[in-house]
């Protein structure tokens, strides 16, 4: 059955991005950016002058306009939905605010285990995330079948370290202290987190989300042991859980885990539910589809510092990427997300050159 809201959405032009995820034939390798709506688009910044962060993200319709700007610029094959991840704290009762120059700034973090009676257990996600599935549905519509539109939510870990280190860190020190003073509570916390995050991707592809993407950002600063502990059993919990879920309702939605340095767990994360895995720069094309072994369609992984590159050779270091990965099963992305001083032009050339390369490689096979 397909939920009664997505009858009424306009009919999906182009669905290279969805055939890519599933590993079935395609045209043209199929091209997003991770932050493909942000500060170096001009408009963006326009349309984010003087209003505060998180006020933009509750507002559906700014997050439409936000979500819509890139694609009225370049032929990206994908949209995803402007948001962010640390709405999922806000949502469990945390207060975060956005800090000009510093970033994301959590006022009161959580600093010993007892500080968890705080949080809210029961997220009621309609309530306290609608905006976010209100801003999807309107954007289906608006984006006219033009591409699909990807959900998307932080991963346990990556919230659980910013809700006690209070922001952005070098070390995460104060959050990998909880694993190895308080293993009971980071479990717990981590439990409590998975819950909300599988509400939440559920709550998006019923307003509409047509493929979904959990971001494991700090992925790199746990080692391998950790991560297996830590990590990795979540993120497998809320693909399994949410498949099984959309299974019922006679819905499929692809979905990619990005865990950005995680290459050491390149292997457990091809086997973990997700159709594909997302790599960061640091990690050889070749290599990755070698230790996948086929299982996982993969997405990534141009260093985005390439981009500051003459548009030559940017289309030479596509072309090498794409000859590394292969056209199958694979869809062309940075290795983290667009910063805000580069120039949209070379964007645009990005884009042409893994469209142009990859129809002529597909061609001559």
């Amino acid at each position: 059955m397909i939920h009664p809201k997505h009858s009424y959405f306009p009919q999906l032009k182009n669905d290279t991005f969805l055939r890519a995820a599933r590993g079935e034939e395609i045209e043209h390798v199929p091209v997003w950016c991770m932050r493909q709506a942000g500060r170096y688009l001009p408009e963006f910044r326009e349309s984010r002058a003087g209003k505060d962060f998180f006020e933009t993200c509750q507002s559906p319709e700014a997050c439409c306009e936000l979500t819509l700007q890139p694609l009225r610029r370049f032929p990206f094959d994908a949209a995803i939905i402007f948001s962010d991840i640390l709405v999922v704290p806000q949502a469990m009762g945390m207060d975060v605010q956005m800090v000009a120059g510093k970033g994301p700034t959590f006022p009161e973090p959580l600093k010993e285990p007892e500080d968890l009676q705080r949080l809210q257990v029961k997220v009621d996600t309609a309530k306290e995330l609608g905006y976010v599935f209100r801003a999807i549905t309107l954007t289906r519509h608006k984006i006219e079948g033009k591409v699909p539109l990807i959900g998307f939510s932080g991963a346990p870990w990556t919230l659980m370290s910013y809700m006690i280190e209070g922001g952005g860190s070098n070390t995460h020190s104060k959050a990998k202290r909880w694993l190895y003073q308080h293993p009971e509570a980071s479990h717990m916390l981590l439990k409590m987190l998975t819950d909300v995050i599988v509400e939440y991707l559920l709550g998006q592809v019923a307003a509409g989300a047509q493929a979904l993407q959990v971001f494991e950002s700090h992925a790199g600063i746990l080692g391998p042991a950790e991560f297996k502990e830590f990590s990795l059993p979540y993120l497998r919990d809320i693909a399994r859980r949410v498949k099984d879920k959309l299974k019922e309702a006679g819905q499929d939605v692809p979905m990619i885990v990005f865990a950005k340095d995680a290459h050491y767990a390149l292997e457990e994360l091809s086997q973990s539910n997700y159709e594909v895995v997302g790599l960061d720069w640091t990690i050889d094309p070749l290599s990755a589809r070698e230790r996948t072994g086929g299982k996982v369609s993969l997405q990534g992984n141009m260093d985005p510092c390439a981009l500051y590159a003459p548009k030559e050779r940017i289309s030479d270091i596509v072309k090498k990427m794409l000859e590394g990965f292969g056209t199958r099963g694979y869809i062309a992305n940075l290795g983290h997300g667009v910063y805000p001083d580069m120039t949209p032009e070379n964007i645009g050339a990005f884009v042409e050159a893994v469209h142009q390369h990859s129809k002529q490689m597909i061609k001559q096979i």
